[in-house]
């Protein structure tokens, strides 16, 4: 049988947070992370569902070993399109072990992602209202083997694309719990460096480069000379044409600052640049940059090990194993924005939007960031901005961040972070984890 990779998705129910400060269940669809090593069996659970002919989408839960009503329950989109949470959101981001299978201080996508797959070419995703509608038939099932968490307080969690897939699926899932479909007690999101308005991004790296002495004015006009052509094509509807020339801005990015890191401005990585610049494939390219380095070796070899023994995963899938086909399927859709349906998340639920950025993303941000949110139609966006902008810390005097909410919006800033805010700032991401699910106190 031959086997393609798309979507994936990872839940994570009930982990152990920071020495028992806080129980949460964690759900990482498609992550397929359900590893006994120091985490026991018994507080995992892991399956494969049937969301359409010829697409199976996995899922793993870990939850505590308690009979605590109140625990909510976590879900983590990782983004891409193509990168896993199962694989490298759990273990180098937010899962209980790190890729060592070391405990980790401060734990808390479509079909063809990590261990989901399709048999059939017809059958990848192609858009996010379709990755939404996989995900909303997958809660379905989940919800219906384990009826027991009907009433957990339920957020989604994100990072990067999967901010993007997180806003179509939390929009598809409210209305599938109000017409009657699912039982399930949603409580919000939380959109993480989402690449929710690809225009805002573009047109702010430049600015955002000159003002970090990363460029100068010649690489200014450059970087902005490159992201005109992208935006135009995003405006005129040429969205693949758009995601084509995004790359090419990557690549004009990489020379003028000498290869610094998208995904943390102090960081470079010039391989990475090197890596991407073999192909010729503005495509393929993107996937160099961005998802194949979630794949790396030593996260591979454990999610094709030990990883897969554990779960029992089906012999012809291999981990990661098409996610350039994931990515390539979604280039028609990369570009569009998804603003209107952060709007609608807003206006028509009474959901919590959270929305974080670290300080030093590149790729996804705070200055672009900042103008989506600021194109929101919300009634409530005046009073929001007139809300105060206070600072947070995890210890000590020094702000590890600041915070602004309003209503249902809320904001906060991670300093000292890059693209993956529970990596590079851990205390900062469960402080903020804490303090949406009201356990400050």
């Amino acid at each position: 049988m031959e086997v393609h990779f798309n979507d994936e998705a990872f839940f994570v129910l009930g982990i152990q947070l920071n020495l028992n400060i806080m129980r949460i269940y964690l759900l990482l669809l498609a992550f397929l992370a359900s590893v006994a090593f120091s985490v026991s069996a018994s507080t995992q659970k892991w399956g494969y569902v049937n969301v359409r002919e010829n697409a199976h989408m996995f899922w793993w839960l870990y939850h505590v070993e308690s009979n605590a009503t109140d625990a909510p329950l976590i879900l983590w989109l990782q983004g891409g399109p193509g990168s896993s949470s199962t694989g490298f959101g759990n273990f180098q981001e937010i899962g209980p072990l790190d890729v060592n299978l070391k405990p980790r201080n401060h734990s808390f996508s479509g079909v063809g992602t990590g261990y989901s797959y399709v048999t059939d070419e017809s059958a990848y995703t192609t858009d996010v209202s379709m990755i939404a509608a996989d995900l909303v038939t997958l809660f379905q099932e989940f919800m219906h083997t384990l009826p027991s968490y009907q009433k957990t307080p339920f957020y989604i969690f994100c990072e990067s694309y999967g901010g993007k897939m997180t806003a179509a699926f939390a929009y598809a899932l409210h209305q599938a719990i109000q017409q009657g479909e699912i039982k399930c007690n949603f409580q919000g999101v939380a959109l993480g460096d989402s690449w929710i308005s690809p225009v805002d991004y573009v047109k702010t790296w430049g600015p955002y480069l000159y003002a970090t002495s990363l460029v100068g004015e010649k690489g200014l006009k450059s970087i902005a000379l490159a992201a005109d052509q992208c935006v135009n094509a995003t405006l005129q509807g040429k969205f693949t044409e758009a995601t084509e020339l995004w790359s090419k801005l990557e690549s004009v990015v990489e020379e003028e600052t000498n290869g610094v890191n998208f995904y943390n401005i102090l960081s470079w990585d010039s391989q990475l640049a090197v890596s991407a610049a073999d192909h010729s494939d503005p495509l393929r390219q993107l996937f160099m940059r961005h998802v194949a380095p979630t794949q790396n070796d030593a996260l591979s070899d454990l999610m094709n090990g030990k990883v897969k023994q554990m779960l029992g995963i089906p012999k012809e899938v291999t981990w990661g194993g098409q996610a350039g086909q994931v990515f390539e399927k979604q280039a028609g859709d990369f570009m569009k924005p998804v603003v209107d349906i952060v709007d609608k998340l807003l206006a028509q639920t009474d959901l919590q939007v959270i929305v974080y950025n670290g300080q030093l993303d590149l790729i996804c941000d705070t200055m672009g960031t900042e103008e989506w949110v600021r194109s929101l139609d919300w009634s409530e966006m005046s009073a929001y901005y007139a809300a105060e902008r206070h600072p947070f810390s995890t210890q000590g005097s020094y702000p590890s961040g600041y915070m602004k909410k309003h209503k249902q919006l809320s904001f906060y800033w991670i300093l000292d972070a890059g693209h993956m805010v529970p990596a590079d700032a851990g205390e900062a991401a469960l402080w903020m984890l804490k303090d949406i699910l009201n356990m400050l106190h």
